[in-house]
Protein backbone atom coordinates (compact mmCIF):
# COMPACT_ATOMS: atom_id res chain seq x y z
CA UNK A 1 0.00 0.00 0.00
CA UNK A 2 2.85 2.34 0.90
CA UNK A 3 4.58 1.67 -2.43
CA UNK A 4 1.32 2.35 -4.31
CA UNK A 5 0.85 5.64 -2.43
CA UNK A 6 4.39 6.77 -3.25
CA UNK A 7 3.88 5.79 -6.91
CA UNK A 8 0.60 7.75 -7.18
CA UNK A 9 2.16 10.76 -5.51
CA UNK A 10 5.15 10.70 -7.86
CA UNK A 11 2.80 10.35 -10.84
CA UNK A 12 0.80 13.36 -9.67
CA UNK A 13 3.94 15.46 -9.27
CA UNK A 14 5.20 14.33 -12.68
CA UNK A 15 1.92 15.22 -14.40
CA UNK A 16 1.85 18.62 -12.68
CA UNK A 17 5.31 19.36 -14.05
CA UNK A 18 4.24 18.93 -17.66
CA UNK A 19 4.04 22.23 -19.50
CA UNK A 20 1.39 23.25 -22.01
CA UNK A 21 2.46 21.58 -25.24
CA UNK A 22 1.89 23.22 -28.62
CA UNK A 23 3.18 20.70 -31.19
CA UNK A 24 5.66 22.23 -33.56
CA UNK A 25 5.68 25.47 -31.57
CA UNK A 26 6.99 24.77 -28.07
CA UNK A 27 6.02 24.19 -24.46
CA UNK A 28 4.82 26.94 -22.17
CA UNK A 29 4.63 27.32 -18.41
CA UNK A 30 5.00 29.98 -15.76
CA UNK A 31 8.66 30.68 -15.03
CA UNK A 32 9.94 32.39 -11.88
CA UNK A 33 11.14 35.94 -12.58
CA UNK A 34 11.63 36.96 -8.97
CA UNK A 35 9.94 36.14 -5.68
CA UNK A 36 6.17 35.71 -6.22
CA UNK A 37 6.38 36.96 -9.84
CA UNK A 38 6.02 34.51 -12.73
CA UNK A 39 5.89 34.94 -16.52
CA UNK A 40 4.77 32.59 -19.30
CA UNK A 41 6.76 33.68 -22.34
CA UNK A 42 4.69 33.10 -25.46
CA UNK A 43 5.79 32.38 -29.05
CA UNK A 44 7.28 35.23 -31.06
CA UNK A 45 5.16 34.44 -34.11
CA UNK A 46 1.82 35.92 -35.15
CA UNK A 47 -1.45 34.19 -34.13
CA UNK A 48 -2.04 31.05 -36.20
CA UNK A 49 -3.50 27.55 -36.06
CA UNK A 50 -0.35 25.98 -34.61
CA UNK A 51 -0.04 28.38 -31.67
CA UNK A 52 -3.84 28.54 -31.28
CA UNK A 53 -3.61 32.33 -31.17
CA UNK A 54 -1.19 32.39 -28.24
CA UNK A 55 1.69 34.87 -28.61
CA UNK A 56 1.94 37.23 -25.63
CA UNK A 57 3.49 37.05 -22.14
CA UNK A 58 0.87 36.41 -19.44
CA UNK A 59 2.33 37.22 -16.02
CA UNK A 60 1.24 36.81 -12.42
CA UNK A 61 1.99 38.28 -9.02
CA UNK A 62 1.12 35.84 -6.24
CA UNK A 63 -0.14 37.61 -3.10
CA UNK A 64 -1.01 36.22 0.33
CA UNK A 65 -4.56 35.32 -0.62
CA UNK A 66 -4.67 35.25 -4.40
CA UNK A 67 -3.18 36.13 -7.75
CA UNK A 68 -2.97 39.32 -9.81
CA UNK A 69 -2.80 38.45 -13.53
CA UNK A 70 -1.39 40.69 -16.26
CA UNK A 71 -2.55 40.15 -19.88
CA UNK A 72 -4.16 36.68 -19.80
CA UNK A 73 -3.93 36.11 -23.56
CA UNK A 74 -5.88 36.11 -26.79
CA UNK A 75 -8.78 33.65 -26.64
CA UNK A 76 -10.98 31.68 -24.30
CA UNK A 77 -8.94 28.55 -24.97
CA UNK A 78 -5.63 30.30 -24.37
CA UNK A 79 -6.96 31.75 -21.13
CA UNK A 80 -8.04 28.31 -19.96
CA UNK A 81 -4.55 26.97 -20.65
CA UNK A 82 -3.02 29.91 -18.79
CA UNK A 83 -5.21 29.09 -15.79
CA UNK A 84 -4.26 25.42 -16.02
CA UNK A 85 -0.58 26.37 -15.86
CA UNK A 86 -1.29 28.80 -13.05
CA UNK A 87 -2.83 25.97 -11.03
CA UNK A 88 0.54 24.20 -11.13
CA UNK A 89 2.21 26.97 -9.14
CA UNK A 90 -0.61 27.99 -6.78
CA UNK A 91 -4.17 27.05 -5.86
CA UNK A 92 -4.99 30.65 -4.94
CA UNK A 93 -7.82 32.41 -6.81
CA UNK A 94 -7.38 35.21 -9.33
CA UNK A 95 -8.27 38.43 -7.53
CA UNK A 96 -7.58 40.95 -10.30
CA UNK A 97 -6.47 41.32 -13.91
CA UNK A 98 -4.61 44.13 -15.64
CA UNK A 99 -4.99 44.62 -19.42
CA UNK A 100 -2.08 46.64 -20.79
CA UNK A 101 -3.68 47.88 -24.02
CA UNK A 102 -6.36 47.41 -26.66
CA UNK A 103 -4.75 44.75 -28.88
CA UNK A 104 -6.76 41.58 -28.47
CA UNK A 105 -3.84 39.14 -28.29
CA UNK A 106 -3.35 40.46 -24.74
CA UNK A 107 -6.86 40.64 -23.30
CA UNK A 108 -9.52 38.58 -25.10
CA UNK A 109 -8.75 35.76 -22.64
CA UNK A 110 -10.53 37.89 -20.03
CA UNK A 111 -13.40 35.58 -20.98
CA UNK A 112 -11.68 32.60 -19.36
CA UNK A 113 -10.86 34.56 -16.21
CA UNK A 114 -14.41 35.86 -15.83
CA UNK A 115 -15.81 32.35 -16.21
CA UNK A 116 -13.49 30.85 -13.60
CA UNK A 117 -13.34 33.83 -11.23
CA UNK A 118 -16.40 36.06 -11.75
CA UNK A 119 -15.49 38.25 -8.76
CA UNK A 120 -12.07 39.16 -10.17
CA UNK A 121 -11.71 42.85 -11.02
CA UNK A 122 -10.38 43.66 -14.49
CA UNK A 123 -8.43 46.91 -14.86
CA UNK A 124 -7.35 48.90 -17.91
CA UNK A 125 -6.80 52.46 -19.01
CA UNK A 126 -9.95 54.55 -19.40
CA UNK A 127 -9.30 54.86 -23.14
CA UNK A 128 -9.06 51.09 -23.52
CA UNK A 129 -12.38 50.52 -21.79
CA UNK A 130 -13.96 53.10 -24.10
CA UNK A 131 -12.60 51.38 -27.23
CA UNK A 132 -12.94 47.76 -26.15
CA UNK A 133 -16.44 47.23 -27.50
CA UNK A 134 -15.75 48.21 -31.10
CA UNK A 135 -12.10 47.18 -31.23
CA UNK A 136 -12.83 43.95 -29.39
CA UNK A 137 -15.19 42.86 -32.16
CA UNK A 138 -12.51 43.59 -34.75
CA UNK A 139 -10.04 41.50 -32.79
CA UNK A 140 -12.50 38.64 -32.27
CA UNK A 141 -12.95 38.44 -36.03
CA UNK A 142 -9.21 38.70 -36.68
CA UNK A 143 -8.33 35.97 -34.17
CA UNK A 144 -11.02 33.66 -35.54
CA UNK A 145 -9.65 34.07 -39.07
CA UNK A 146 -6.00 33.66 -38.08
CA UNK A 147 -6.72 30.53 -36.03
CA UNK A 148 -9.20 29.18 -38.61
CA UNK A 149 -12.05 29.21 -36.12
CA UNK A 150 -10.25 27.85 -33.05
CA UNK A 151 -11.09 31.02 -31.13
CA UNK A 152 -14.68 31.37 -32.33
CA UNK A 153 -16.15 30.57 -28.89
CA UNK A 154 -14.41 33.59 -27.31
CA UNK A 155 -16.67 36.36 -26.03
CA UNK A 156 -15.87 39.96 -25.13
CA UNK A 157 -15.29 40.67 -21.45
CA UNK A 158 -14.53 44.37 -21.26
CA UNK A 159 -12.53 45.72 -18.31
CA UNK A 160 -14.86 47.09 -15.68
CA UNK A 161 -12.39 49.25 -13.76
CA UNK A 162 -10.21 52.04 -15.10
CA UNK A 163 -6.83 53.50 -14.18
CA UNK A 164 -5.07 56.69 -15.23
CA UNK A 165 -1.44 57.77 -15.28
CA UNK A 166 0.28 57.80 -11.85
CA UNK A 167 -2.59 55.90 -10.23
CA UNK A 168 -1.55 53.84 -7.22
CA UNK A 169 -3.47 50.71 -6.33
CA UNK A 170 -3.04 48.09 -3.63
CA UNK A 171 -4.42 44.58 -4.12
CA UNK A 172 -4.10 42.15 -1.21
CA UNK A 173 -0.97 43.86 0.07
CA UNK A 174 0.66 44.14 -3.37
CA UNK A 175 1.33 47.73 -4.41
CA UNK A 176 1.22 48.91 -8.02
CA UNK A 177 1.84 52.22 -9.80
CA UNK A 178 0.48 52.91 -13.28
CA UNK A 179 2.60 54.57 -15.97
CA UNK A 180 0.46 55.70 -18.89
CA UNK A 181 2.46 57.77 -21.37
CA UNK A 182 -0.13 58.15 -24.12
CA UNK A 183 0.09 57.76 -27.02
CA UNK A 184 2.91 55.21 -27.22
CA UNK A 185 2.41 51.75 -28.75
CA UNK A 186 -1.30 52.73 -28.84
CA UNK A 187 -3.37 55.45 -27.22
CA UNK A 188 -4.55 52.99 -24.54
CA UNK A 189 -1.31 51.73 -22.93
CA UNK A 190 -0.57 51.23 -19.29
CA UNK A 191 2.67 49.93 -17.84
CA UNK A 192 2.23 48.36 -14.42
CA UNK A 193 5.01 48.80 -11.87
CA UNK A 194 4.90 46.29 -9.00
CA UNK A 195 6.60 48.09 -6.15
CA UNK A 196 7.01 45.03 -3.91
CA UNK A 197 9.27 43.24 -6.40
CA UNK A 198 10.61 46.22 -8.39
CA UNK A 199 9.13 44.74 -11.56
CA UNK A 200 7.42 46.55 -14.42
CA UNK A 201 5.07 44.95 -16.94
CA UNK A 202 5.64 46.95 -20.12
CA UNK A 203 2.94 45.66 -22.43
CA UNK A 204 3.79 46.30 -26.07
CA UNK A 205 5.64 49.50 -25.29
CA UNK A 206 8.59 47.12 -25.42
CA UNK A 207 9.41 44.08 -27.55
CA UNK A 208 12.37 41.73 -27.38
CA UNK A 209 13.57 39.70 -30.38
CA UNK A 210 10.49 40.61 -32.40
CA UNK A 211 8.76 43.65 -33.84
CA UNK A 212 5.14 44.69 -33.83
CA UNK A 213 3.22 47.31 -35.73
CA UNK A 214 2.51 50.90 -34.80
CA UNK A 215 -1.17 51.55 -35.55
CA UNK A 216 -2.71 54.92 -36.40
CA UNK A 217 -3.26 55.76 -32.73
CA UNK A 218 0.40 55.20 -31.81
CA UNK A 219 3.38 57.49 -31.44
CA UNK A 220 6.98 56.31 -31.81
CA UNK A 221 8.09 59.51 -30.09
CA UNK A 222 5.69 58.79 -27.26
CA UNK A 223 6.94 55.21 -27.05
CA UNK A 224 10.51 56.52 -26.66
CA UNK A 225 9.39 58.81 -23.85
CA UNK A 226 7.47 55.99 -22.14
CA UNK A 227 10.53 53.74 -22.03
CA UNK A 228 12.82 56.54 -20.90
CA UNK A 229 10.37 57.22 -18.12
CA UNK A 230 10.43 53.69 -16.69
CA UNK A 231 14.21 53.53 -17.00
CA UNK A 232 14.35 56.48 -14.60
CA UNK A 233 12.49 54.46 -11.94
CA UNK A 234 14.02 52.10 -9.37
CA UNK A 235 13.08 48.94 -11.27
CA UNK A 236 15.08 45.71 -11.50
CA UNK A 237 12.92 43.39 -13.61
CA UNK A 238 11.29 44.18 -16.95
CA UNK A 239 8.56 42.12 -18.61
CA UNK A 240 7.95 42.99 -22.29
CA UNK A 241 4.69 42.25 -24.07
CA UNK A 242 6.57 39.76 -26.26
CA UNK A 243 9.99 38.17 -25.77
CA UNK A 244 12.01 37.13 -22.74
CA UNK A 245 11.96 39.12 -19.51
CA UNK A 246 15.12 40.36 -17.82
CA UNK A 247 17.01 43.47 -16.78
CA UNK A 248 16.99 46.91 -18.39
CA UNK A 249 20.07 46.24 -20.53
CA UNK A 250 18.67 43.02 -22.00
CA UNK A 251 15.03 44.03 -22.39
CA UNK A 252 14.45 47.77 -22.64
CA UNK A 253 17.60 49.27 -24.09
CA UNK A 254 17.73 47.22 -27.33
CA UNK A 255 14.20 48.22 -28.34
CA UNK A 256 14.65 51.79 -27.11
CA UNK A 257 17.88 52.10 -29.07
CA UNK A 258 16.05 50.85 -32.17
CA UNK A 259 13.39 53.55 -31.74
CA UNK A 260 16.03 56.22 -31.13
CA UNK A 261 17.85 55.18 -34.31
CA UNK A 262 14.57 55.39 -36.24
CA UNK A 263 14.11 58.92 -34.96
CA UNK A 264 17.69 59.86 -35.86
CA UNK A 265 17.76 58.52 -39.42
CA UNK A 266 14.28 59.77 -40.29
CA UNK A 267 14.95 63.26 -38.92
CA UNK A 268 18.17 63.43 -40.93
CA UNK A 269 16.51 62.03 -44.06
CA UNK A 270 13.58 64.40 -43.75
CA UNK A 271 15.94 67.38 -43.57
CA UNK A 272 17.65 66.08 -46.73
CA UNK A 273 14.20 65.74 -48.39
CA UNK A 274 14.58 61.98 -48.84
CA UNK A 275 11.57 59.66 -49.15
CA UNK A 276 10.97 56.83 -46.71
CA UNK A 277 12.29 54.10 -49.00
CA UNK A 278 15.43 56.16 -49.63
CA UNK A 279 15.99 56.54 -45.90
CA UNK A 280 15.66 52.77 -45.49
CA UNK A 281 18.13 52.03 -48.30
CA UNK A 282 20.66 54.55 -47.03
CA UNK A 283 20.58 53.30 -43.43
CA UNK A 284 19.81 49.58 -43.67
CA UNK A 285 23.28 48.57 -42.45
CA UNK A 286 22.84 50.63 -39.29
CA UNK A 287 19.97 48.36 -38.24
CA UNK A 288 21.98 45.16 -38.58
CA UNK A 289 21.82 44.25 -34.87
CA UNK A 290 18.03 43.87 -35.14
CA UNK A 291 18.03 41.93 -38.43
CA UNK A 292 17.37 38.59 -36.69
CA UNK A 293 14.36 39.89 -34.76
CA UNK A 294 11.09 38.35 -35.93
CA UNK A 295 9.30 40.74 -38.28
CA UNK A 296 12.32 42.88 -39.13
CA UNK A 297 11.92 42.65 -42.90
CA UNK A 298 8.18 43.26 -42.70
CA UNK A 299 8.20 46.14 -40.27
CA UNK A 300 11.33 48.25 -40.75
CA UNK A 301 9.97 50.12 -43.76
CA UNK A 302 6.60 50.61 -42.05
CA UNK A 303 8.29 51.97 -38.94
CA UNK A 304 10.34 54.41 -41.01
CA UNK A 305 7.17 55.59 -42.78
CA UNK A 306 5.40 56.04 -39.42
CA UNK A 307 8.32 57.99 -37.99
CA UNK A 308 8.38 60.08 -41.16
CA UNK A 309 4.74 61.09 -40.68
CA UNK A 310 5.44 62.09 -37.09
CA UNK A 311 8.51 64.08 -38.10
CA UNK A 312 6.55 65.79 -40.87
CA UNK A 313 3.71 66.66 -38.50
CA UNK A 314 6.12 68.13 -35.96
CA UNK A 315 7.76 70.26 -38.65
CA UNK A 316 4.62 72.27 -39.24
Amino acid sequence: MKILTIYLLSLLISNAAFAWQLPGVGEYKFEVLTQDVYVMHGPNTEPNVANRGFMNNPAVVVSDNGVILIDPGSTLGVGEQVLAELAKITDKPVLAVFNTHIHGDHWLANHAIARAYPEARIYAHTAMKAQAGDQGLVWLDLMARLTEGLSSNTELVIPGHTLEDTAEIEIDGERFVIHASIPAHTNTDIMIEHLNSKTVFLGDNCFRDRFGQFDTSSSITGNIQALQRVLAEDIQFFVPGHGQSGNRDDVVKPFLNYLLLLDEVVTSGFEEELQGYEIKEANLARFSQWRKWHGFETNLGKHIDKMYLETEANAW
